[in-house]
């Protein structure tokens, strides 16, 4: 009896964002329970799609971000991911093109790391509040992933590449085309269809839509 076809489940994301570093690990989690699920990692670029979709990061509406220091918080907890808010979020929070430039240029040469690279860049903002301002630091986040020194300084002259520019520019399309307004971005193919769900609290019904169980956080697969 021949397996099952794969649906296709593609993440949307940025590692600036907080709540996809959540929906990350828990899609990642989940890659060993939903065997039917073929999970595609698409890094976009989160301002532009805020700046076409017209809506504004949590932290640039007050209450929001009040909201969101506690909500972290609480979610890393609940997740066991090792969530704290970055004293100088404002320069993180629109300084992630060159990162994204840099992920795209690592994931379009060597895929097999892009798992691991997007989780050091979210350790160090999320976890150890470490600056993502500068070339050397994109390299150390690489290194901890596992990339040797060749590949980091490929990548690193890559990322300027209009080919490497462009891959953004068409992944942060595909998710204004889906209709995003923000970070995660998921969109699952059913059956000929597609259904699309933002955010990292509607892993249930993503579940019911490839016709899986949800079994909660699921910490004891994590990669942290």
């Amino acid at each position: 009896m021949a397996a099952p076809m794969k649906k296709t489940v593609e993440l949307f994301y940025d590692v600036v964002s907080p709540y996809t570093w959540i929906g990350f690990e828990v899609l990642c989690r989940y890659r060993t329970k939903w065997l039917n699920m073929d999970l595609q990692l698409k890094p976009f670029f989160l301002g532009g799609v805020m700046k076409e979709s017209g809506n504004k990061p949590p932290a640039m509406v007050p209450n929001k971000g009040v909201y969101m220091i506690k909500d972290i918080q609480r979610l890393g907890k609940y997740y066991g991911i090792p969530l704290n808010q970055p004293k100088d979020f404002g320069s993180v929070m629109f300084g992630t093109l060159p990162v994204q430039r840099f992920l795209t240029a690592v994931d379009m040469a060597h895929p097999e790391y892009t798992e691991e690279l997007s989780r050091q860049f979210w350790f160090r903002i999320w976890k150890n509040d470490e600056p993502v301002t500068d070339p050397q630091h994109y390299a150390e986040a690489a290194k901890k992933a596992g990339l040797c020194d060749d590949a980091i300084a490929t990548a690193l002259k890559r990322m300027k590449d209009q080919d490497v520019k462009d891959r953004l520019a068409q992944y942060t399309k595909q998710a204004l085309d889906e209709g995003a307004f923000g970070s995660p971005w998921i969109v699952a193919h059913i059956n000929g269809k597609k259904e699309s769900i933002f955010g990292s609290d509607r892993f249930p019904i993503l579940a019911m839509l490839l016709e899986e169980e949800w079994h909660g956080p699921l910490k004891e697969l994590s990669k942290l």
